[in-house]
């Protein structure tokens, strides 16, 4: 009996340790968060062509939207304890197509806060760069791009 005590003593205190670890680590991971996420057309001339983006998650798909320069595709979503919803989308410009993720919990969570806004431009080259925005009373604009969204 008192081996099976400890085994189980030791059991738990490893899970409790874990769990203080990762809640540490990204504090979002047990409750579910609230993000917005924006796909922005930053194309400099494409007034004769829109910027088609069509996006789906694990719970369905969004539709496309045909964005004209500086047109954004907002919507809001709820992550959950198993680091879902995973949301992907691709875009297309005349014959030009790419697919790229526009938000997964493990990535964008951190790099999304503290206002949990993830703001992606679509440039000309069709990079995809992640823009942080910083609010007014938070400090000033300033956007990074780490080549993989």
């Amino acid at each position: 009996m008192k081996p099976l005590f400890i085994f189980l003593l030791v059991l738990l205190s490893l899970a409790s340790s874990y769990i203080i670890f990762v809640s540490v680590r990204n504090p979002d991971f047990f409750v579910s968060t609230r993000y917005d996420v924006s796909v922005i057309n930053g194309f400099k001339n494409n007034s004769s062509l829109p910027l088609v983006i069509w996006c789906s998650s694990s719970r369905g798909d969004m539709g496309g939207r045909a964005l004209q320069e500086g047109d954004d595709f907002s919507w809001s979503l709820e992550t959950n304890i198993w680091g879902t919803p995973l949301y992907g989308c691709t875009m297309k410009w005349d014959e030009t197509r790419k697919p790229f993720v526009a938000f997964e919990v493990g990535r964008d969570s951190s790099r999304c806060a503290p206002s949990r806004k993830c703001f992606w431009l679509c440039q000309d080259d069709f990079e995809i760069t992640i823009i942080r925005i910083h609010w007014p009373y938070l400090g000033s604009n300033s956007s990074a791009s780490d080549g993989n969204p």
